[in-house]
């Protein structure tokens, strides 16, 4: 097997999500209501809605960028790559890319919503979300059949709703929808407590799997308010543990047999100690926690229900057997800082190239397609999904690096060095006080 030979599914990207998203979606009663985006003097681009602006349109959507212009913007869509809010050039990225399928997690609703939790008018909420669902399915991921899977929000606020609206983006389609991993943090009761039975129910009943990404409980976190930025970005995919552990040790698993939760872009090369970790606190206290597996261990009920996602992870690649190769999957980020545009396939390959064939295309798209229910496309048959295929059809995206446009302080020095306690408060602005 050769590189150009990888079919590659990512189950983490991001789409900052166009101006017109909701053109199509709401009736004249409810457009005058919806967030629009407004120029400000400045250059930003800024969505109201409900008498607030949004305070960043596209949080770390530098793909493209030269490194030393990363930052925690772009405030504008001139800032960024056309393929960050337009479905078609987001398919030519893909193709050059040679990526096949997407996941795309949302950018100004939050990820789970929280626009729409926070907003005082529940009938408005509710209205808004609907819509977004409706134009991320039939509109970003529908205007190219086998390229997406659609990802649906949840309505929190109200049980009733949020099974409803399972229930209907189910009959559109889509076989995941976004969760919280601590959604005590947005207000909401914890993930032991019983208000969310109908929600775990429901997902079940319709094969929805359970998409929790990292930073959905209110953003990302600092040991200090003077750590480096480099702090954050390095923990913060490895703190999905904490939610690996709740879940796993919380009913949820065992009184749900069917129910699948993905960890988005937590990476993977934690899980064999985690693993080796939960099956010695069971054994060594399940006595006086009264924890009850059954016939199983902590360690094969995770295996059982729980997807683990990565982007560039070769140690947990090695340890795959250890990790259960059916519960990898791979991510591409784009368009965030972490991704590995335009070079995914080469990135990947290094981790790839001395496996099985059958093991390599397990974590590169079988593993995705299963829990997804993804197939290929009618209109493109296999042969055509490969990474050199994919490739060959938009030889002439332009991907020279872009310069000149943004950095941590957009209108300052793009170059100065920023600690922790300069970003937090941006990430806190954009991650929980908007949630």
């Amino acid at each position: 097997m050769q590189l150009e030979d990888m079919i590659l599914v990512s189950v983490d990207d991001h789409v900052v999500e166009p101006p017109n998203l909701f053109d199509n979606h709401l009736s004249a009663e409810w457009k005058s209501k919806a967030p629009h985006i407004t120029r400000l003097p400045s250059g930003a681009d800024v969505w109201e809605f409900a008498g607030q602006k949004l305070p960043n349109i596209g949080l770390n959507a530098v793909v493209g960028r030269v490194p030393e212009e990363y930052g925690v913007e772009p405030t504008s869509y001139d800032q960024m790559r056309k393929g960050c809010y337009d479905i078609h050039a987001r398919v030519e990225d893909m193709n050059a890319n040679g990526v096949l399928a997407s996941i795309c997690f949302p950018s100004f609703p939050g990820f789970v919503g929280q626009l729409w939790a926070r907003t005082e008018d529940k009938k408005l909420a509710a209205v808004m979300l609907q819509a977004y669902n409706d134009w991320h399915i039939d509109e970003w991921c529908g205007t190219y059949p086998g390229r997406f899977i659609p990802l649906a929000l949840p309505c929190l606020w109200d049980q009733n709703l949020m099974v409803e609206e399972v229930r209907r983006v189910a009959r559109k389609g889509c076989t995941t929808v976004s969760f919280s991993e601590n959604p005590e943090k947005l207000g909401f009761p914890t993930l032991h407590d019983e208000y969310w039975d109908p929600f775990w129910q429901v997902c079940a009943d319709e094969g929805m799997v359970i998409c929790i990404h990292i930073g959905s409980a209110g953003g990302m976190s600092f040991p200090t308010m003077d750590s480096p930025v480099d702090v954050m970005i390095t923990t913060t995919p490895i703190s999905i543990v904490n939610l690996a552990a709740d879940l796993l040790f919380s009913k949820i698993l065992r009184r749900h047999p069917n129910l699948k939760f993905a960890l988005s872009e937590g990476g993977i090369g934690w899980v064999p100690y985690f693993l080796e970790r939960a099956d010695y606190v069971y054994r060594h206290h399940h006595a006086w926690t009264h924890q009850d597996f059954g016939k199983q261990t902590p360690s094969e009920c995770f295996r059982d229900h729980v997807l683990n996602c990565f982007i560039d992870d070769k140690a947990g690649v090695a340890m795959r057997e250890q990790i259960g190769i059916e519960t990898i999957l791979w991510e591409c980020d784009y368009p965030h800082s972490d991704t590995t545009w335009p070079r995914a396939p080469e990135v990947l390959w290094e981790s790839m190239e001395k496996l099985p064939e059958a093991d390599v295309n397990a974590i590169t798209h079988e593993n995705a397609m299963r829990e997804f229910r993804l197939d290929f496309h009618p209109s493109r048959p296999k042969e055509k999904c490969t990474v050199g295929a994919l490739r060959a059809e938009s030889p002439n995206v332009d991907m020279a690096p872009i310069q000149g446009v943004g950095g941590t302080e957009a209108s300052e020095d793009a170059t100065r060095i920023v600690t922790g306690g300069d970003i937090v408060r941006q990430l806190a602005g954009a991650f929980v006080e908007r949630s």
